[in-house]
């Protein structure tokens, strides 16, 4: 380890030593959000017995509203608490929700599901723009120190479903999520040593020390800021639960974002206002991405509890597949990331971007040939769940964290914390419509005008048709409606992903980052 004179600038491993306080604080942090997330789905359908079209509602609206607090959080951040409080407030929040969430009662069901909303608010984005922050004097490196931070994402995604399901399935459901909630009180413990140790420096402190402290009815302006979220938590809570009304917030939101977006636009410099735009591109990019990979997370449990053949694992434990790969291989592409830079040969953003969603239209369409070795039972082979999510994944590591790295380097810094939350904007939306791409995997028995436009296509990737699957029965019915929805989307990304890569190389150009 190499150090340097000031804590801000010592090392470890070539990178700023306080991004892997950060690493391990992000990585317990994603062990409870994702450990909880990999039990959500199938304790409503299988415990509380909520149809499968009520489930994909409430998480839907959950997981969008998980990305659209970051906005005020963000805001919040660059305003009043700085990055520091502003982690610290939402790993305590989302704490207590995951807690709560052990209590089986409808108030303590979407209170809970409310406070982690909020908590990650505070936390999601401000935890990345903090990392951004380590890197402003070597920003050549930044692609590389986001891949590894990535990494601690994925890390705790990979262990929690595996851990979290395996107690929940032994003990009860509510165990599962109190471990959950542990996890998140561990990831506070990592940031908090990090403090004490001084390992980030200056960074990430109050922006105004006496705006935060001026009192306001005997409180300051950040305890305001804490008695806000909390008092907020019933409004939250009623969206989760009349989800069916979602489409109104999504209204709400995206004429709050245009127009400030377009005050930030005014204010900024040519450059500036060039960078933005990419941001914005990558926003709406990262928001189809979402839209058909966050089938991990819903549609495809369902698909690989009722029509995969698994062997060694339950359905709930299929949501580390994804997080394991991104283990194995995000060392390997930082590595690659850093060589290619090196020689002068690293793609730009915008090519990374096209090539991520080409390749998560190739996975939809290998989780939709998998009907092709389905027996007599309708259930597939595990092989094709296997590759499709190895393929998806390098599809991610094209574009995630790449987006993280180039929204914290492209943002006006005076705006980057809300900026880093209009990027958490497309999981929003993404989440928004993979809720409605999930409802259509409902098998009701009735035809479904979209995929007429693929029916050909469906048949030769997966040698289906409806008349085909209803004369089979009902578990192929089933099946039909899962792939066919995957092929059909997977067609419509791959489309879109060539279509992106035509336009990279104006979007490069807006950059003026001379091809990072």
């Amino acid at each position: 380890m190499k150090a340097s004179k000031t804590a801000s600038t010592a090392t470890l491993f070539g990178h700023p030593k306080g991004l892997f306080y950060l690493f391990f604080a992000e990585l317990w942090e994603r062990f409870s959000f994702y450990g909880m997330k990999a039990l959500l789905l199938l304790y409503m359908t299988q415990h509380l017995l909520y149809t499968d079209e009520a489930s994909f509602g409430i998480l839907s609206a959950y997981m969008s509203l998980v990305y659209i607090t970051p906005l005020w959080g963000g805001i919040l951040a660059d305003k009043i608490l700085g990055y520091r409080k502003s982690i610290l407030l939402g790993g305590i929040l989302m704490a207590l929700g995951h807690f709560l969430l052990s209590f089986e009662t409808p108030i303590f069901f979407y209170g809970s599901l409310a406070l982690i909303i909020l908590g990650n608010g505070f936390f999601k984005p401000n935890i990345s723009s903090f990392v951004g922050a380590l890197y402003k004097d070597n920003p050549h490196q930044r692609d590389a120190g986001f891949t590894i931070f990535y990494l601690g994402i994925n890390l705790g995604a990979a262990i929690a479903p595996l851990i979290c399901a395996w107690i929940a399935a032994l003990y009860g459901w509510h165990y599962g999520f109190m471990l959950a909630g542990f996890g998140m009180l561990l990831g506070l413990a990592f940031f908090q040593q990090g403090l004490k140790s001084n390992v980030f420096g200056a960074a990430g402190q109050l922006p105004n020390a006496t705006r935060y402290h001026q009192k306001i009815a005997g409180l300051n302006q950040g305890q305001w800021v804490a008695i806000g979220a909390v008092l907020t938590t019933p409004i939250f809570a009623a969206i989760i639960f009349f989800h069916e009304y979602e489409h109104y917030l999504i209204l709400l939101a995206s004429a709050f974002l245009i127009l400030y977006i377009l005050f930030i636009l005014s204010k900024v410099s040519t450059i500036e206002r060039g960078r933005l735009i990419v941001v914005i591109y990558f926003t709406l990019l990262s928001t189809l991405f979402a839209a058909l990979f966050e089938q991990t997370g819903s549609s495809l449990v369902l698909f690989a509890d009722r029509n995969v053949h698994l062997i060694g694992i339950n359905a709930a434990q299929t949501n580390s597949i994804n997080a394991t790969f991104i283990v194995l291989l995000a060392i390997p592409f930082s590595m690659l990331w850093a060589w290619l830079s090196r020689i002068g040969k690293n793609p730009a953003a915008p090519f990374k971007f096209s090539f991520g969603l080409i390749l998560l239209g190739l996975a939809a369409i290998i989780f939709g040939r998998s009907a092709i070795s389905a027996d007599a039972l309708a259930q597939t082979s595990m092989i094709y769940l296997i590759i499709g999510y190895f393929v998806l994944t390098v599809g991610e590591l094209f574009l995630s964290p790449i987006g993280l790295s180039k929204v914290t380097e492209l943002s006006p810094k005076q705006y980057i914390s809300f900026i880093m939350g209009v990027w958490f904007s497309s999981y929003f939306y993404g989440h928004y419509f993979a809720g409605k791409v999930a409802q259509l995997t409902v098998s009701n028995g009735a035809s479904n005008n979209l995929f007429d436009t693929f029916g050909s296509a469906i048949k030769l990737i997966t040698g289906l048709t409806q008349d085909i699957a209803i004369h089979k029965g009902p578990a192929f019915e089933q099946l039909y409606a899962y792939v066919s929805v995957y092929v059909s989307f997977g067609i419509i990304t791959l489309s879109i992903g060539c279509l992106a890569l035509l336009l990279a190389p104006i979007m490069t150009r807006l950059m003026h980052l001379e091809n990072r």
